[in-house]
């Protein structure tokens, strides 16, 4: 299952929490034609795994979730832009 650092979460967390995201929003990742596509959702779609890490909810499409299985989602916040990325632990070690 994908895992969040610290800094992913609070990026979800930054997101979703934004007085113009829906109530109980999350960031969606799904399987699309130029790779991993992420949204904000209002909820998840049918199938999604739901990860709920600390308040950090972020939804899987299931095509997505297999690709992101054991990887972790790292994000670095620069002014209002969030950029999101992908390590194995290995490289977070």
């Amino acid at each position: 299952m994908l895992t969040l650092t610290n800094h992913a979460q609070d990026a979800v967390r930054t997101l979703t929490q934004d007085p113009q995201a829906p109530e109980r929003a999350g960031l969606r990742i799904a399987a699309g034609n130029q790779g991993l596509e992420l949204m904000l959702v209002a909820e998840p779609a049918p199938g999604d795994a739901l990860i709920d890490d600390d308040g950090a909810r972020v939804f899987l499409e299931s095509q997505a979730a297999n690709l992101l299985d054991e990887r972790t989602l790292d994000a670095k916040i620069e002014g209002d832009k969030v950029n999101f990325f992908l390590a194995s632990p290995e490289e977070m070690s």
